[in-house]
């Protein structure tokens, strides 16, 4: 009896809470605000010349400390969207799905890290070399987040949706979307950062209905996550 009751314990402890739903939500809204921060700090094509202002210096600063925190609530969400599969998940689709999530995050980290380290060498280069460095490292930033992390994003969505159509965890019009903006994030050909922040956007949606569900269930059914 004893036994039974730390094993149930054990098990509460390390299912994770629906409200964690929260997370998506986190980063979705931290990573949409340092996007447009970044957008309105830079400009639009890789040909246009920066003249940096003290206000772009500073919205680039706050934009590559909020995204290691996105990255963060990113991963949770990972774990949030595992959790509510629960054992009808794929191991195949698992791979693909974590493996992903993982690269999205790590090029958005490096894109982040490319834009900290542009602003931190301003004040040590001459004007020339400023610009060049600004091009190069603006073009390598865009390239790996409208190439490579928005296709990581694709798959993600498309191995995700996958899923739910097999499993009808989700709704099928959800799941259906979720793959028909997938393959337009797998597709498109843009260096607009305004692009990217589609994926932020289906986030938000997502975490915004699985929050709501777990809200409705009954007290005593989420007495046990």
């Amino acid at each position: 009896m004893q036994q039974g009751l730390t094993a149930e314990r054990i098990e509460r402890r390390l299912t994770t809470p629906r409200a964690a739903g929260i997370a998506g939500i986190l980063f979705a809204l931290l990573f949409g605000a340092s996007l447009i921060l970044l957008r309105l700090a830079l400009p639009e094509t890789l040909l246009d010349k920066v003249s940096w202002t003290e206000q772009q210096v500073k919205s680039v600063a706050l934009a590559t400390t909020m995204t290691p925190f996105a990255g963060i609530t990113f991963l949770w969400f990972l774990g949030v969207i595992r959790d509510r599969l629960g054992d009808l998940e794929d191991r195949f689709f698992a791979t693909v799905l974590s493996g992903s999530g993982l690269l999205f995050v790590a090029m958005i980290f490096v894109a982040s890290g490319l834009a900290a380290s542009t602003i931190s060498t301003l004040q040590s280069v001459t004007a020339g070399q400023s610009s060049e460095m600004v091009l190069f490292t603006r073009a390598l930033m865009y390239q790996m987040l409208n190439i490579y992390a928005i296709r990581m994003a694709g798959v993600f969505m498309i191995s995700l949706g996958t899923v739910w159509m097999r499993t009808r965890v989700m709704p099928l019009p959800l799941a259906i979307a979720t793959l028909a903006i997938a393959l337009m994030l797998l597709t498109i050909i843009s260096f607009s950062l305004w692009i990217v922040l589609v994926f932020p956007a289906w986030v938000f949606a997502i975490s915004v209905y699985v929050l709501s569900q777990a809200l409705r269930r009954p007290a005593g059914n989420q007495a046990t996550e």
